[in-house]
């Protein structure tokens, strides 16, 4: 597998980001980054040795921010913090997405707003360079006072508490620290407030979710696009002019897409003359819908990045006049409104190539043999293919609901309003798998369709992509055992494959 060199204190762009999420990376530093990291931390020290009140570094923690903690109890108190907080529950995150996470913390930390050591970053890297992953369970969050219960088990980790994965297997962190030659981190005052406060949980979270949209929505644009020649639908809706007198980027970039995926298709030139006035909007309407999608891809994308680069713990150092202030830029509102949007493109993603399944499968619209198979009676052909692509787009209608516009009070009112963020971003991985499915049986289905029209071929790109795919996946001339097809054909959607063949038309994120 490919390592991703990664400079940290030089912004991170989406491609960066998306690296680190697929790769494994080598970390570097930029000097200017060790030098910042330097200042805060000497800047913290001149802080606690002149006993100034600091939220965090010599104060107990939510409710608890009017005790003041004695100067040798500081590293207890970190130590206490991290332990308290790792309380998180249910299925541990992917090892990718808590890769992204420390990667995001290491970004932010390298600010040196945050007052910590570079033997923290140090330890993190340690992890990364080596290929260790702290077992992070995914609930826990609430998105304000930072991802804290994810965070504290990542940071529980690297003191060697805990459990960790290497390699797919669940080992105790205490012992991959011995098998690494590594030292426990020993927490001074307030990093372990800086390891757990922040949104790198969420963002990571959501970013996963993002760049899976980005998968799903290129496969969907194709697979549309494999429809309206496989029934016979018209490109006229993909009309430049149409889409300058709306004026929406993402709109007009998709028409332009549309068009050119179906150049140069004989299968649209069979019919050109044809006496049909009107597709249905599942065919004519994708720019403008498509479009929106794009529109709000691209959005999230941008607010997605400024927080990935983000120094998002509480409260933060400024050295120049070693000055704490306590602030809230732990609160993950951004990252919540980015996932909910995000949940809503993929549900619109799905529910538009679930309705150009339906019409494939019903001769009635298609003029196609009935569930796009011969012999149909004996054969039952993509019936229940089509009832699945239902299931699911249903299923991903629930999870859209946003999570932003709820809120609970926590920490004994201290704490009380919150983002959400966390299971907000969270719920993302279902719902761009659901929508890749989805896109999956439409692919399937869109290249039966073409097929039965031949010898007539569509445009040269289609046709490279339908012929891969049915080095994958057979032509269906009869019932069989259908599963395997749609897991076969997902894949090609979840590794990005319609992403790099769309590149050349549409610079999705831009």
């Amino acid at each position: 597998m490919n390592r991703e060199p990664l400079t940290i204190g030089t912004p991170l762009a989406l491609p960066d980001l998306r690296a680190a999420l697929e790769n494994p990376v080598t970390i570097g530093f930029a000097q200017s980054a060790l030098s910042m990291v330097d200042a805060g931390a000497a800047s913290l020290a001149r802080i606690v040795e002149r006993d100034h009140v600091a939220y965090g570094v010599n104060t107990g923690f939510g409710l608890l921010a009017q005790t003041r903690i004695e100067h040798d109890q500081l590293k207890k108190l970190q130590r206490n913090l991290v332990l308290s907080h790792a309380a998180g529950v249910g299925d541990p995150m992917p090892d990718a997405v808590v890769r992204l996470m420390m990667v995001l913390k290491l970004v932010g930390l390298a600010r040196g707003a945050s007052g910590v050591r570079g033997g923290v970053l140090q330890a993190i890297k340690a992890f990364l360079d080596r290929d260790i992953y702290p077992l992070v369970p995914s609930q826990g969050s609430v998105g304000a006072s930072g991802d804290l219960a994810p965070l504290a088990h990542m940071s529980a980790a690297l003191m060697g508490v805990g459990d960790v994965r290497i390699g797919g297997k669940v080992v105790s962190a205490a012992q991959a620290l011995v098998d690494a030659g590594l030292t426990p981190l020993e927490l001074g005052p307030k990093e372990g407030l800086a390891l757990l406060n922040g949104t790198q949980a969420s963002t990571a979270m959501a970013l996963a979710g993002l760049f899976a949209a980005e998968d799903a929505f290129a496969a969907a644009l194709i697979s549309g696009a494999l429809s309206v020649d496989a029934l016979k639908g018209s490109d006229a809706p993909f009309d430049p002019r149409l889409h300058e007198l709306r004026g929406h980027t993402g709109q007009i970039a998709v028409a332009a897409a549309l068009r050119d995926l179906q150049k140069g298709s004989a299968i649209r030139q069979s019919h050109i003359d044809c006496d049909r006035v009107q597709d249905p909007y599942s065919l004519r309407c994708q720019p403008q819908v498509m479009g929106a999608v794009l529109d709000l891809l691209r959005f999230c994308g941008r607010t997605l990045m400024v927080e990935a680069n983000a120094v998002t713990d509480n409260p933060l150092i400024f050295p120049e006049h070693d000055e704490v202030i306590s602030g809230g830029n732990f609160h993950a509102e951004p990252v919540a409104f980015a996932a909910d949007q995000i949940a809503l493109a993929l549900a619109e993603t799905g529910s538009m190539s679930e309705c150009r399944v339906a019409i494939l499968v019903d001769p009635k619209m298609s003029g196609l043999p009935a569930f796009l198979v011969r012999d149909n009676g004996v054969n039952s052909g993509f019936m229940i293919a089509q009832v699945t692509a239902a299931a699911l787009v249903s299923e991903n209608k629930l999870l859209a609901h946003p999570a932003s516009v709820d809120t609970i009070s926590t920490s004994a009112g201290q704490e009380d309003h919150v983002s959400m963020a966390a299971h907000g971003a969270r719920r993302l991985a279902q719902m761009a798998q659901n929508t890749s499915n989805v896109v999956a049986i439409e692919l399937l289905a869109a290249a039966q369709g073409i097929e039965f029209h031949r010898p007539l071929r569509s445009s040269e790109i289609l046709e490279s992509l339908l012929a891969q795919l049915r080095t994958e996946v057979p032509s269906y001339d009869s019932d069989r055992f259908f599963a395997p097809d749609i897991a076969r054909a997902v894949q090609g959607v979840r590794d990005g494959r319609y992403r790099r063949a769309l590149a050349p038309v549409l610079d999705i994120l831009g």
